[in-house]
């Protein structure tokens, strides 16, 4: 069992969909603690988890071995300037604010500092999220091992090793939900203009989501070749598929996500201090 005590600033969606993760997969309560600005916040945070909160970030800072700052990108300056000096040597700093720079924690916590940008998503608050990490180079392998403890409490986490690429894991799993749920709330739609009835479209769309995102997590070859498995040459699958692809949806996706990757850049210089 880890023995590492975790601190998280901030106590919103994120922070308690992997204090969640972290207990059902066997962390021990008394080594998390959360604040928060105001004692409604937390209430709620103790009553559902049990653990540990407070008001004050540096006294919980004070008893952390990681810290995880999980609070909105605005105010990330703020905090992270005002609690470099109670962090711990050889703690462990975990950001999941979108577009804060490694550049940016460095220079509000210290050079010093270990720090990991995680990009997780929204799934995770069912503890099936999909993270990206990146490390800058304080942060040791025993560090990483922890990192992955945590993330893999919420989901699964891969790391890249170019800070850069927290970009496209943005455009390919922080965002990706909405694409889903985008072609889900369309197939909804259009299986009632074709004479469905709505709740009857809503429950065939969204089983048939889950178990195609089953099948493609559970089997053995890739997402191609499970829709070549399906699709009957001359059959109505087909000709489905024909559509997308001379409608130009492969293109579509990719300008869809390239747009992702810009729009983040853009955050993060305007987040730049």
């Amino acid at each position: 069992m880890n023995e590492s005590t975790i601190a998280f600033i901030g106590a919103g969606n994120m922070a308690s969909s992997i204090i969640g993760g972290l207990i059902n997969n066997g962390w021990p309560t008394y080594q998390l603690i959360a604040t928060a600005r105001t004692e409604e916040t937390l209430s709620d945070i103790r009553e559902k988890f049990n653990i540990e909160t407070t008001v004050d970030n540096h006294q919980a800072v004070g008893k952390a071995d990681v810290i995880m700052l999980c609070v909105k990108p605005q105010v990330m300056k703020e905090v992270l300037t005002d609690l470099s000096s109670s962090i711990k040597p050889n703690a462990l700093i975990i950001s999941v604010a979108a577009g804060i720079t490694m550049e940016s924690l460095q220079k509000w916590g210290g050079e010093h500092l270990s720090i990991v940008r995680s990009m997780p998503n929204t799934p995770s608050l069912l503890q099936c999220g999909a993270s990206g990490l990146y490390a800058n180079n304080n942060v040791s392998n025993d560090h990483k091992k922890l990192t992955d403890d945590i993330f893999n409490a919420i989901g699964i986490a891969k790391w890249v090793d170019q800070e850069s690429l927290i970009d496209a894991v943005i455009a390919v799993s922080g965002s990706g939900p909405a694409y889903y749920f985008l072609l889900m709330e369309i197939m909804e739609q259009v299986g009632s203009r074709l004479g469905l009835d709505n709740e009857t479209s809503r429950q065939l769309t969204l089983q048939t989501a889950l178990g195609a995102a089953r099948m493609a997590t559970e089997s053995s070859v890739d997402a191609a070749e499970l829709r070549r498995r399906i699709t009957s040459p001359k059959g109505t699958t087909e000709q489905a598929i024909k559509t997308f692809q001379e409608q130009g949806l492969p293109e579509l996706v990719e300008k869809a996500m390239n747009a992702a990757v810009d729009r983040s850049i853009e955050l993060a210089e305007a987040l730049k201090d």
